[in-house]
């Protein structure tokens, strides 16, 4: 039976009740999210807040302190080749992760790429 903390949306260990009298009482634990997919929003150091989409993984399974991914802005604007310093990236559910740059690369005339470091504990 999956748990989710209700203050932080993490896993967390569930323990199940016996359903009969000759069965017993087990604990489960539920692990978090080793992979996120989706939309995401790069908070440069300037305050200005830069939508994309995001893919992003832990490093080691099970080490969620290791993690790493890319981003990239929805649309044409902001340049976000030169940002480095002071970063996060912002999911939906307003967890909310410190990532460095590590690369950046076209990928299209008007589409960047960026490879992403993270620091602390992943927001996914």
């Amino acid at each position: 039976m999956a748990g989710r903390d209700r203050d932080t949306g993490r896993g967390c260990d569930v323990q199940v009740a016996p359903s009969s009298s000759h069965c017993t009482t087990r604990v489960v634990t539920v692990h978090d999210m080793t992979t996120y997919s989706g939309p995401a929003t790069l908070n440069l150091a300037d305050g200005e807040r830069v939508a994309g989409m995001a893919s992003l993984g832990t490093n080691r399974r099970g080490d969620l302190e290791g993690w790493s991914g890319t981003f990239r802005r929805d649309a044409a604007g902001t340049d976000v080749r030169d940002a480095s310093e002071g970063l996060q990236l912002e999911l939906p559910d307003e967890q909310i992760g410190a990532v460095i740059v590590t690369s950046v690369r076209n990928v299209l005339a008007t589409q960047v790429l960026m490879s992403l470091a993270g620091r602390g504990p992943a927001p996914f």
